[in-house]
């Protein structure tokens, strides 16, 4: 039983476009996929606890490029262990203040990365819990659904919002994705709720 895990290190490893750029050596990947504005710099931070570890920008689509952060956690079960991983940020989907060659680009090089890289453990495709269910969520999901790639839903911005609208747009949300009552993982980055929870799936995941 995990009791307590503690990021202990995490660093910008490096950006890249194509296969060619991967890191060289293989750890276990954790990739955050979501819309373009949708908080994953701001969740990346809060969950490693460096503030400026991810660019957060008021713009949609300032990340560019795939981008891969070293982590080191301290699982602290029966006994001490430690797990290195790849927390990889990918571009934004949706709207972008670019130019549509570059988004079929953007579109290009994360399809074959999230098709072909054996390294990843689980996808966490991020939503913000304000909206309804968008149509690029879903053909999102259902793609990593088809290429049989583990998704965690994670939801952002839960503190703007009530406990009472939280739980019906969870509720919302769950229906939309057809997804399991109590499946579907509430964040904020703000007050570092769901941080305890998201670091539990993924030192398990680590731990198979």
């Amino acid at each position: 039983m995990i009791e307590k895990i503690t990021v202990v290190k995490s660093d910008y490893l490096l950006s890249a476009v194509g296969k060619k750029q991967y890191p060289e050596e293989s750890l276990p990947e954790i990739v955050f996929i979501g819309r373009s504005n949708v908080g994953k710099s701001s969740l990346i931070n809060s969950l490693t606890r460096r503030k400026n570890l991810a660019r957060v920008s008021q713009v949609p689509g300032k990340t560019q490029t795939i981008n891969f952060y070293k982590v080191d956690l301290k699982i602290s079960a029966e006994e001490i262990i430690y797990k290195n991983f790849f927390l990889v940020d990918l571009p934004g989907y949706g709207y972008a203040k670019t130019s549509k060659s570059n988004r079929k680009f953007w579109a290009k090089f994360i399809e074959e990365y999230l098709a072909k890289r054996r390294e990843i453990k689980f996808v966490c495709q991020l939503l913000d819990l304000r909206l309804p269910a968008q149509e690029s969520d879903k053909k999102i999901f259902d793609w990593l659904i088809e290429k049989n790639l583990p998704v965690l839903l994670v939801t952002t911005k839960a503190d703007k919002l009530s406990k009472s609208e939280q739980i019906k747009n969870l509720s919302a949300l769950q229906k939309s994705f057809g997804v399991e009552e109590n499946s579907i993982l509430k964040y904020s980055s703000k007050t570092n709720e769901g941080r305890s929870e998201l670091l539990d799936v993924i030192a398990e995941s680590l731990l198979e």
